[in-house]
């Protein structure tokens, strides 16, 4: 399905299926012209397992001692690989493609998002971690390898940020994050996007492999 925009397409890919994505770059190129910026964005929450972990996260709040997250064992096969499946590999199908695209004309900016989980680690959330700490070592990698052939690779890792996903986390574990932060709250995806907007321009034009993190001081090394 496609959506008229104004200067713009919209269409809908699943990112973790590789022929899907460079489909999708196609007929935007088509449609638009060549690919000047990706932003890999993709990304999914969890489900079954954050209702498992939320309920826990919460009782720990307030119970003492505070039960076990028990998030590991408790974690299963399916969500495991469908979390790598759209954050991992849907970051790779995508920069690859855009590469394939913006390297014959020897320009391109890709940013790729990541998370303050992916270089710390969110306990709770071992899936979410190991694939946003994969994006930033894959970023980290092509960015030194595209740059050669003109085309600048960055991350973005966000902290803890306003959107539709984090309103359906309970109210006290969001009171306790936006507690943790420095800034005493959470961040908007208006702070992410100018992020992402200064990977992706000419002002950051000397970035190359970089990761940055909006995340309000929950984490400065």
């Amino acid at each position: 399905m496609t959506a008229g925009l104004v200067d713009g397409l919209g269409l809908a890919a699943d990112v973790s299926d590789a022929a899907a994505v460079d489909g999708a770059l196609a007929e935007v190129e088509r449609e638009l012209g060549p690919v000047a910026i990706w932003v890999n964005n993709a990304g999914i929450s969890g489900g079954p397992h954050k209702e498992r972990v939320g309920e826990r996260a919460e009782r720990r709040l307030t119970e003492d001692p505070p039960p076990p997250l028990d998030a590991l064992a408790r974690l299963t096969d399916e969500e495991w690989r469908r979390m790598l499946a759209v954050h991992l590999d849907g970051t790779f199908h995508g920069t690859r493609a855009a590469a394939r695209s913006m390297v014959r004309r020897g320009s391109g900016a890709i940013v790729n998002v990541a998370s303050i989980c992916g270089i710390e680690g969110c306990v709770g959330h071992p899936h979410y971690s190991a694939a946003k700490g994969g994006i930033l070592a894959f970023t980290r990698a092509v960015a030194k390898e595209l740059i050669e052939q003109g085309v600048r690779v960055n991350a973005v890792a966000p902290g803890f940020i306003e959107t539709p996903m984090t309103a359906t986390t309970a109210a006290s574990i969001t009171r306790s994050i936006a507690a943790a932060t420095p800034a005493r709250r959470l961040g908007t995806a208006a702070e992410v996007a100018a992020t992402v907007a200064f990977l992706a321009g000419a002002d950051a034009s000397f970035y190359v492999g970089a990761t940055l993190s909006p995340n309000g001081g929950l984490l400065t090394a």
